[in-house]
């Protein structure tokens, strides 16, 4: 008896996890976003670059390899020379490496800009993604604050270019030497307190999440969670516990500014960082923007690792409902600051560099929660029908496609099963095509088209109630000469857009 032959498994269909398929609208969405987001830069005269999606590993600086195989945080794989590389984490690590490897071309100040996907290898959950866009702005061989302050006007602008109004958003500022400079007058300056520098800057970084009261446990003897879980403090006294948190707490600048200015008085970067963080205020003010709009906060904690100066984040103030139908503020869509280091990695020399990031899909969503996004109208194709399969019919329809393309109208020829008419129809109905074009045997006779009014067509449909009103709503079919087909189509697109505009 022979083995009878095992059917083959269907392979399975399914998403990687902490990946998404993109629907057309949601396409459609980015494009307009970044089409108003890249007008912005343009007028502010920065170029776009783009480098790969791979870049070898130990360029990526954050995340360089300290196992046989580097894969924490970011995807990696070996080379056919033994050499790792990775996908880009970011957009700011590539262009370090960019601007090194040209450095003799490109002419500086580099003001540059990029759009595209970065990829993170990390556990994946609701709203977190290991691929995601960001769309990043950047100057490079610029060391004054005036790029920095260049920079904050330029995303004020471009949240405004993207329909968030005054009082919606602001662009919240710090500086890292003026953190600094508190850390030194409290006893942790120098080489040796690094780790306990490194537990305070993770401390405060959870101020949006635990509080001041949490961050204090974190800056002190350490907090335990809701589980039960202990996180080990930074180990800092009362004394130096207050002066972080009055830092990071400051709430008015203009109050609080003569109090920190003596905080850091004395220390080799507070001084200097409070400088930075006035002439910053002085600039943005004297062209126009405010601190409705700009605003100097020490609260501002991110990359505070990352960055050597001044730190910036646009967040919007506005309230959504959340996961757990409570209303929150929708909080930071984008953000960066001063990275002087990242360049000179590669260089041996000093080279100084300011940018920001956008976070591109939560943007996107803040837009559409705004009804800032996907405003734009879409009409689907018109449809050229098929009523017979020889060569001459096909070439016919064909011809009226392209016509109709060649006058800007959106068609499409259908490619399906066209020996079942009906089926074309029921296409056209789910596909939302606002017309249909028919020709048979006998319009071909008299060198005449139909043309099915199909948004028409469903309004009428709803209204009929026996076979006269079917006969009435026949306008919503017309006969036209073959010559006047391109003409009647934009007239009844026309008729349509007219009556969109009214219902809308």
């Amino acid at each position: 008896m022979s083995d009878k032959q095992k059917k083959p498994q269907k392979l399975k269909a399914r998403l990687p996890r902490g990946f998404v398929d993109r629907s057309a609208s949601d396409i459609r969405a980015v494009n307009e976003m970044t089409a108003k987001i890249r007008a912005v830069y343009e007028h502010y005269g920065f170029d776009p670059v783009e480098t790969p999606l791979f870049e070898y590993t130990d360029a990526l600086g954050k995340f360089l390899p300290d196992s046989d195989r580097p894969n924490e945080g970011v995807f990696s794989l070996q080379d056919d020379d033994e050499q790792w590389m990775s996908l880009r984490y970011d957009l700011t690590a590539p262009l370090a490496r960019h601007v090194a490897e040209n450095f003799n071309e490109i002419q500086l100040p580099y003001r540059t800009y990029r759009a595209g996907y970065v990829f993170r290898n990390e556990k994946p959950g609701p709203g977190r993604f290991r691929q995601f866009m960001q769309f990043d702005a950047d100057t490079v061989g610029a060391p004054g604050v005036q790029a920095d302050a260049e920079m904050c006007m330029m995303m004020a602008d471009t949240l405004e270019a993207l329909g968030i109004k005054r009082g919606d958003y602001v662009i919240r500022v710090n500086n890292r030497k003026v953190l600094d400079g508190v850390l030194e007058a409290i006893g942790l300056g120098g080489d040796d307190k690094a780790a306990q520098r490194l537990n305070v800057l993770r401390a405060i970084d959870k101020l949006d999440k635990f509080g001041p009261e949490g961050v204090a446990l974190l800056l002190g003897p350490g907090r335990k969670d809701e589980s039960g879980d202990f996180t080990k403090g930074a180990g800092l006294d009362a004394d130096q516990i207050e002066k972080v948190l009055f830092f990071v707490g400051i709430k008015d600048y203009a109050e609080s500014a003569v109090r920190l200015a003596e905080l850091v008085a004395g220390t080799s970067k507070g001084g200097e960082g409070v400088e930075e963080l006035n002439l910053i205020g002085s600039l943005v003010t004297s062209a126009g923007y405010h601190s409705d709009r700009i605003k100097i906060d020490p609260s501002v904690v991110r990359g505070l690792e990352y960055y050597t100066g001044p730190v910036y984040e646009a967040e919007l103030l506005f309230d959504v409902t959340n996961e757990k139908g409570e209303k929150v503020v929708f909080g930071s869509v984008g953000g960066g600051g001063r990275y002087d280091g990242l360049v000179s990695r590669f260089m041996g020399q000093p080279v100084p560099a300011t940018g920001f990031s956008i976070g591109v899909s939560r943007l996107m969503t803040a837009l559409k929660n705004l009804g800032k996004l996907g405003t734009e109208e879409v009409i689907e194709p018109v449809l050229v029908t098929v009523m017979d399969g020889d060569v001459e019919a096909m070439g016919r329809y064909q011809r009226f496609t392209q016509q109709l393309r060649a006058a800007g109208i959106r068609a499409e020829m259908f490619q399906g099963n066209w020996k079942k008419f009906g089926n074309q129809l029921k296409y056209a109905d789910r596909r939302g095509c606002p017309i249909a074009i028919i020709q048979g045997g006998d319009e071909r006779a008299q060198g005449v088209v139909q043309l099915k009014d199909l948004i028409e067509g469903k309004r009428l449909s709803g209204e009929i109630e026996d076979n006269a009103s079917w006969r009435e709503a026949r306008v919503a079919q017309e006969t036209v000469p073959e010559a006047d087909l391109v003409a009647k189509v934009l007239e009844i697109l026309a008729a349509q857009a007219e009556d969109r505009k009214r219902a809308g």
